[in-house]
């Protein structure tokens, strides 16, 4: 019965409600964009964060998730025929999660970087002025259709492009515009 009645509202990630945090950890990155949409579309509060160099496994994402929740989401993700390789508490320092958001005030502009990707806007206009970084096919595509456009009106990075790049980009849209746009 419990962990079967659960509220909808995600409840704030990284351990701020005083719950314990793990992280689920994947062979491929593929695997952790399709375990964040079915997490989320459930309710539950996780969040992609950068692995800890201890459980590097060749994908450079983890997920992060409420360790009390663990079979719960364990259970979630079978439904979707996705088995992470490991399951691993934060238990210490060495285990945590790394932040893979960097944010740069360059005066007039603002540069959020998200893994190997970033994004650059005019603080003054909410203009996407530059796209950088990374080494997939689909940057040139990606950088062509964000640039010279308003942040709100850009299209997002996930409808656009379907490799780790055009996701971390879209993480990076996602945060400026939640720094940028009230």
């Amino acid at each position: 019965m419990f962990g079967f009645f659960r509220s909808k509202r995600p409840k704030p990630p990284s351990g701020r409600d005083g719950t314990d945090r793990g992280i689920l950890v994947f062979e491929h990155t593929s695997e952790v964009i399709r375990a964040e949409k079915a997490l989320k579309r459930d309710g539950w509060a996780i969040r992609v964060m950068g692995p800890p160099p201890e459980v590097r496994s060749g994908c450079d994402l983890v997920i992060e998730f409420p360790l009390m929740e663990k079979l719960n989401i364990v259970r979630t993700l079978k439904q979707e025929g996705l088995t992470p390789l490991d399951a691993v508490p934060v238990s210490g320092p060495l285990l945590k999660p790394v932040e893979i958001f960097q944010v740069k005030d360059l005066g007039r502009y603002l540069m959020v970087r998200a893994a190997n990707m970033k994004l650059t806007v005019d603080k003054e206009t909410s203009v996407i002025v530059n796209v950088s970084g990374g080494g997939c096919p689909d940057v040139p595509y990606l950088a062509a259709q964000l640039v010279g456009r308003h942040l709100a009106e850009a299209p997002s990075p996930n409808e656009l492009g379907h490799t780790l790049c055009g996701y971390a980009l879209h993480l990076a849209y996602e945060e400026m515009k939640r720094r940028c746009l009230p």
